[in-house]
């Protein structure tokens, strides 16, 4: 799942119990953030066992199901009907077994009264610890739609003999969830009204948006940058580019292979906030706002972005869009971002107000390149002439970069990109 993965929801088996399975078959959907993958078989057999149910969200390393291999031991002449009978039975006993033990203590249940759902890793946790259903109940949950996560329940467990009594009286249990700091006005719907389930993305962005928007203190500066140069040198050397390379030569590479040395210069963009401190990137991971299908965003991150020369830059640029729209991308690869860079002009925009992606603290937005009348100076004199140009929109968060910071970061960009070299070669 990549180092940065610590744990994945079930979305859908693929197979059932019982049913042959080949060498690298997908068997099971999961989703990790914004990410969706299949996981292949790493062995031929028959699947005996499925562990986590669809919708439980599993920790990385855990074991999600079991499939029998041909073994070379006694039992292995014994018929998949009479395994799962044996397995039965056991369950069976191991259910009487459990019955006679809630003698003593509440059972912890899939779902409370409440209507929370615990995943089975969270269910083993509370029971290991001897947790109550009405204790965990309490927990407030930072998972997928408020559910709580191993963190969530090793986190309470540990601070758990500093906390007061809880005592037996009925409360009502107020999940942490955007919904409850931004309270929307009440809409009238009417019969001719189409009502529209958001999509599991969609869930994640809106909550993301939302609390990107509390987090951080939110200012824009703006600056317009003469692109000139950088459009006649693409134009000279791109169908060069094409037959030497294989693939497009498109502006957004050149304008992140810019950013990230932009970035360079003002680590102090490169960073992080927790709580009272500050945390300073090492590495320059540039995330890159890319378009799907059914209109959601999704942000591939191109790690180690200054180091990449502009043949690199471009690569990784096409190679991580394409996959994204094909919704191709690793859980990985969608991880780690220190800053990150949206192309609004692409939809034809000018300019846009970009909402930074947390914990980052900054972000930029690319508006269209536009041709403009424009005032020219020169040696001997100034005059009007036509100049493409473009508008840039740079995001940042007011708590830890000041305006003098956030201005100097565009403004150097912008030299930058004026300063290019239409003679260069790539």
């Amino acid at each position: 799942m990549g180092e940065s993965v610590a744990e994945a929801t079930i979305t859908s088996w693929l197979k059932e119990v019982g049913d042959t399975v080949e060498l690298d078959e997908a068997i099971v959907e999961i989703a990790t953030d914004k990410v969706d993958s299949e996981v292949p078989s790493e062995v031929e057999g028959i699947l005996v066992e499925i562990l986590f149910e669809k919708d439980a969200i599993v920790a990385v390393g855990q074991t999600i199901a079991v499939i029998e291999t041909n073994g070379g031991d006694e039992t292995s002449n014994q018929s998949f009907e009479e395994k799962v009978e044996v397995t039965e039975h056991v369950a069976e006993v191991q259910q009487t077994i459990e019955a006679a033990s809630e003698i003593k203590k509440s059972p912890i249940l899939k779902t409370s009264d409440s209507g929370k759902f615990f995943s089975p890793l969270v269910r083993k946790i509370a029971e290991t610890e001897g947790l109550s259903m009405e204790e965990l109940d309490m927990l407030s949950g930072t998972g997928k739609d408020g559910r709580v996560t191993k963190n969530d329940i090793l986190s309470y467990i540990a601070d758990r003999n500093n906390l007061q009594p809880v005592k037996a009286i009925k409360t009502e249990t107020i999940p942490l969830d955007t919904s409850d700091f931004v309270k929307s006005a009440p809409i009238s719907v009417n019969g001719e009204d189409e009502i529209i389930e958001m999509t599991r993305m969609g869930k994640l962005v809106s909550k993301h948006m939302v609390a990107s928007v509390q987090t951080s203190a939110h200012v824009q500066s703006f600056i317009e940058i003469d692109v000139t140069n950088i459009v006649k040198w693409r134009a000279k050397v791109k169908d060069a580019y094409f037959t030497r390379e294989g693939e497009k030569l498109t502006f957004t590479p050149i304008l992140m292979h810019a950013v990230a040395a932009t970035i360079k210069k003002f680590p102090m963009i490169n960073i992080a906030v927790q709580g009272d401190t500050i945390i300073k990137k090492k590495n320059i991971n540039l995330g890159m706002a890319a378009a799907l299908a059914d209109g959601n965003l999704i942000v591939p991150v191109i790690k180690n972005a200054d180091q990449l020369n502009l043949v690199g830059m471009t690569r990784q640029v096409n190679d991580l869009a394409s996959r994204a729209r094909n919704n191709q991308l690793k859980p990985d690869e969608i991880q780690n971002g220190t800053y990150t860079v949206t192309n609004v002009g692409s939809f034809g925009s000018v300019m846009g107000t970009p909402i930074i992606n947390q914990p980052q603290v900054a972000i930029l937005a690319l508006g269209a390149i536009r041709k403009v009348p424009a005032v020219i100076e020169t040696s001997e004199g100034d005059f009007i002439g036509i100049r493409q140009k473009m508008f840039v929109s740079h995001s940042y968060d007011h708590r830890v970069i000041n305006g003098a910071l956030g201005g100097m970061f565009i403004k150097t960009l912008k030299e930058t990109l004026e300063a290019w070299d239409i003679n260069q070669e790539f």
